[in-house]
């Protein structure tokens, strides 16, 4: 009898898609490019982009736009409903749940991108995508979301008994050419970076980092 196989450690992520995109989406961007042309961009920085790509603050969630804040309402549906499943909470706790956040859009231009990072002090991670852009018909990595496997160490050897197996057991990277209208939710630890845009137009999405509290939760 061949033994029991299954899977020890994994990352969950989510694809979400909002139901009405056609409608929202361009609102949002002439929401965020609106906010490019008054120059409010992210002072500070923390992860290396070059200047083909405009990254906002970090407060877009608090803004009262309409359209922002249809997009905040899908995101946290999407994220409390993985969030539920993953640690069996029931709505009553759902409800309960306390959500802080980060949120910011990017918009890229040929040759924008964004380096190699994870998201320190947040649990869950999420990219929403407005406009991907119009890439160039010879360029697959065009403004590709990529992420880091974690078991890339196992790479350290490499040969026939390990080398075709495919993901989620393989040391591949993990790619996400985004569509509009699709949210990728996951674990803020997770190394990830966007590949250089080689197309025409604007490249356009709206991130978010979230921790929680549940107040009144029984110790342990």
């Amino acid at each position: 009898m061949a033994p029991e196989l299954f899977n020890m450690f994994a990352v969950p992520f989510a694809i979400g898609r909002h139901p009405d995109a056609a409608r929202l989406n361009p609102a949002l961007r002439a929401f965020v490019l609106g906010v490019e042309r008054g120059g409010a961009a992210n002072p500070r920085p923390l992860t290396y982009r070059n200047e083909a790509l405009f990254e906002s603050h970090f407060d877009l969630f608090r803004d009262p736009d309409p359209a922002v804040q249809e997009l905040k309402r899908f995101c946290w549906d999407q994220l409390l409903a993985v969030i539920g499943r993953l640690n069996g909470y029931d709505l009553p706790t759902l409800s309960r749940l306390q959500i802080y956040n980060d949120c910011w859009f990017h918009i890229t231009r040929r040759g924008g991108y964004f380096g190699l990072h994870n998201h320190p002090n947040a649990s869950w991670s999420g990219v929403y995508c407005v406009d991907p852009g119009r890439s160039d018909p010879d360029k697959n990595m065009s403004g590709v979301l990529s992420f880091i496997n974690p078991t890339i160490m196992y790479a350290m050897h490499m040969d026939a008994g390990i080398a075709r197996m495919p993901l989620p057991y393989a040391h591949h990277v993990a790619n996400f050419t985004l569509e509009p209208g699709q949210l990728v939710i996951f674990p803020s630890w997770v190394l990830h970076d966007v590949k250089p845009f080689e197309g025409e137009g604007e490249r356009i999405t709206i991130a978010f980092n979230c921790w929680f509290t549940l107040p009144d939760a029984p110790a342990g």
